[in-house]
C-alpha cells in the first residue's frame, strides 16, 4: 500500500494531478481543495489512499493527512463511496466538514450534491464519535485560497471539465457556469456551482 507520492507535478487540473516520481507518472484522483494547495507548486507530496474495483485501479492524492482520514472516514460510512466523498471534499474544507459532523448539523452536510437528508443523518450518525474522537475535531479554520485566473475564458472551461468529470451533467454545468463572475478562479466557480447544482 502506498503512504503517499512525492515527485514533480507534471501535469494538474481540477479532479486529478500526475506526479511524476522516479520516472514512473501516477494519476491521483483529487478533491478541489487538494488541487487548491498544489496547483501552483512544481513538486508535491500528496498522502495516497488507494481504491481497488474489479474495473479499475485507482489512487486518491490529498494535500494534507487529515484530508485523507476524512475521506477514509467518509468511505466507511454506508452508501458513501469514493466519487461521493472526493465531492465532499470539493464542496467543503476538512475542517468545515467535521464542524458540521460533530455539531450535527444535517444541514451543512445535505448542501453537498448528491447527499440526500438520509445520507446526510447517516453519515452524522456513523462519524460524530469517530470526529470527535479524532485529531479532526481539534483542527482550525483552513486559509482560503485566493485564485489568480490569468484567462477567465479558461476558467470556465476547466472549471465545467472538472465539473463534468465529477459526474455533473454537462447542460446544467454550461448553465450555471453561464453567468458566473469570470473574474473567480477555477476552484472559486466549482465551489459556487457545486452549490447550484
Amino acid at each position: 500500500m502506498y503512504e503517499y507520492i512525492s515527485g514533480k507535478i507534471t501535469s494538474s487540473s481540477a479532479t486529478q494531478v500526475v506526479i511524476d516520481c522516479g520516472g514512473v507518472g501516477y494519476l491521483l484522483e483529487v478533491s478541489l481543495n487538494t488541487y487548491a494547495a498544489v496547483k501552483e507548486q512544481e513538486s508535491a507530496r500528496l498522502w495516497v489512499h488507494e481504491v481497488v474495483r474489479e474495473d479499475a485501479y485507482l489512487l486518491y492524492g490529498f494535500a494534507t493527512v487529515e484530508e485523507r482520514e476524512m475521506f477514509r472516514l467518509l468511505l466507511s460510512v454506508s452508501g458513501v463511496g469514493a466519487a461521493t466523498a472526493r465531492i465532499m471534499l470539493s464542496s467543503m474544507t476538512v475542517s468545515e466538514l467535521a464542524s458540521a459532523i460533530s455539531t450535527q448539523n444535517t444541514r451543512a452536510v445535505q448542501g453537498v450534491k448528491g447527499i440526500g437528508a438520509k445520507t446526510a443523518q447517516r453519515i452524522i450518525l456513523e462519524l460524530k464519535d469517530k470526529v470527535v474522537g479524532s485529531q479532526l475535531a481539534a483542527m482550525a479554520g483552513e486559509p482560503a485560497t485566493a485564485g489568480q485566473p490569468t484567462a477567465m475564458n479558461q476558467n470556465k472551461a476547466d472549471a465545467q471539465a472538472a465539473l463534468v468529470m465529477l459526474g455533473f451533467p454537462k447542460p446544467a454545468v454550461e448553465k450555471v457556469l453561464r453567468d458566473m463572475d469570470a473574474t473567480l478562479s477555477v476552484e472559486q466557480m466549482m465551489k459556487q456551482a457545486m452549490q447550484r447544482l
